[in-house]
């Protein structure tokens, strides 16, 4: 039987988790995709970084599938790919999922209050 901790020690070998302050540098030299995979609820309370995809993790497959009716164009395989979560396990397990899926250029963040806490900019 596979735990949640189990789940999310898989994820954080696969993703590669860089701090705020790289995350900040990559959005301000403009050629990363950030994607706040937490649920609409969340973002509507905190608000999430400027320019941010807003992709439920749950509806990540089907958004990030170029054969599914629901692809988000934006969701290219080459694309760099940073994604933000609460806390960084949503993000870290989204993360496994893209890296299955063929993306190689994904990245965690962790979680929206560390990412506003360093100054990132934000959309409420």
């Amino acid at each position: 039987m596979k735990t949640a901790g189990k789940y999310l020690e898989e994820a954080h070998a696969i993703v590669e988790r860089i701090t705020p302050e790289q995350g900040i540098e990559r959005h301000g030299a403009g050629n990363a995709l950030f994607v706040d995979v937490r649920d609409s609820a969340a973002i509507e309370k905190s608000g999430t970084i400027a320019g941010a995809l807003r992709i439920p993790r749950g509806f990540l497959e089907f958004a990030a599938c170029d054969t599914s009716q629901y692809y988000n164009p934006a969701m290219k395989r080459d694309a760099e790919i940073v994604l933000v979560c609460g806390a960084g396990g949503q993000a870290a397990l989204a993360g496994k999922t893209l890296k299955e899926m063929g993306y190689a250029k994904v990245y965690n963040v962790g979680g929206i209050g560390d990412w506003e806490k360093a100054g990132g900019p934000m959309e409420k």
